[in-house]
């Protein structure tokens, strides 16, 4: 008889993080941008990407030096190589973020509902998850976020804006109070930023007055770049710094990093669609509450819709009908991405069906 495998306790019985992936005609579900790039673009990365596979049999430039910059340039503010990191995907960069600033003794404080991740990262560091709550419009109370802060004195705070699943910002007031109130490091995750809606402030104007604040961002979701799996985080040089000893070495290949770069030099082709995007969520947002539905106002490229008083059956009405929704966030509420014009028209026209 065997001997049992030395797993850590807190994994045993753990299953995977993922969202559903099924074969159907219409996939709302994990917050895809549902524009390719064009087949211009696909030859110009096709050259760079062969251009760095005839160097494969050298190791990358592991600190990603021109690919830091060219994200410095693209995201301004005053920032330049020494104050931006890049990883694989922002899933990397929370997870380094939490190996230098958390672990074992540590503390980790977010406010839920928000990104499903966010535990998988504290248990991945062994670093103790905490959450304070949301309202019932998914804003964080500033009293109550402060007294979390008093309570547990975390040494990372993540705030997610726009969240997910809710699709709400937070005021730049917020994320000051929260820094300046504890010794830390906040960090916002700006994953969906491109697709706020006009007047929603970055956390990224915050930067240059607030030494312990880090502002994570993707190319998976404006970028259309998902499969890329390229994040990138600006804050101080002593958080990048801190975060180098952490990461693995020779982390980003160097086919990542030369197709990362084509994407940025065709930033303004690739964000083309943001705006029309934008515009189709907010069409779906108003549509939806017309049906009687509750939907919070988003800055992102997905709704939070609800309430439903049995989500999983109208999830599952909607597979049924070839429409794949995220069923995730606070009971009662599912999650859809925008997608194409005609993946809404579908979308509409299933759910009329199951609430028929």
């Amino acid at each position: 008889m065997g001997r049992t495998l030395p797993l850590r306790a807190e994994l045993r019985g753990l299953t995977p993080y993922g969202a559903p992936m099924l074969d159907v005609p219409v996939r709302l579900n994990v917050n895809e941008n549902p524009y390719p790039p064009s087949e211009a673009l696909v030859a110009y990365a096709a050259e760079a990407a062969a251009d760095a596979v005839r160097g494969l049999n050298r190791y990358p430039d592991r600190d990603a030096r021109a690919l830091r910059c060219d994200l410095a340039a693209y995201l301004g503010h005053g920032l330049d190589e020494s104050r931006v990191w890049a990883a694989n995907g922002s899933n990397e960069i929370m997870l380094q973020l939490l190996q230098a600033f958390g672990g074992p003794g540590r503390t980790a404080l977010s406010f839920a509902p928000t990104y499903s991740m966010y535990p998988e990262y504290a248990r991945a560091t062994a670093t103790t998850w905490v959450t304070g709550r949301r309202d019932e419009d998914f804003g964080i109370e500033r009293t109550h976020a402060l007294e979390q802060v008093a309570r547990h004195q975390p040494s990372v705070v993540l705030l997610a804006s726009p969240n997910n699943p809710t699709g709400t910002a937070l005021p730049l007031d917020l994320v000051t109070a929260l820094h300046d109130s504890c010794d830390g490091i906040v960090v916002v995750d700006e994953a969906y930023a491109e697709f706020r809606r006009t007047g929603t402030p970055s956390s990224l104007t915050l930067l240059a007055h607030h030494p312990r604040l880090v502002v994570v961002r993707t190319m998976s979701k404006a970028f259309a770049f998902a499969g890329a799996r390229l994040g990138y985080m600006a804050g101080a040089p002593d958080i990048i710094s801190a975060v180098q000893v952490v990461r693995l070495p020779y982390h980003l290949s160097a086919v990542t990093q030369a197709v990362a770069r084509v994407a940025l030099a065709h930033a303004h082709e690739l964000l083309a669609k943001v705006e029309a995007i934008r515009i189709d969520r907010d069409e779906i947002t108003q549509w939806l509450r017309d049906q009687g539905l509750v939907v919070p106002d988003s800055d992102a490229n997905f709704v939070l819709v609800g309430r439903f008083a049995d989500r999983h059956a109208v999830w599952l009405g909607l597979l049924d009908r070839g429409v794949l929704v995220r069923e995730t966030g606070p009971e009662g509420y599912l999650r859809v991405t925008v997608g194409t014009p005609d993946e809404m028209a579908a979308f509409r026209s299933a759910i009329v069906e199951v609430m028929g």
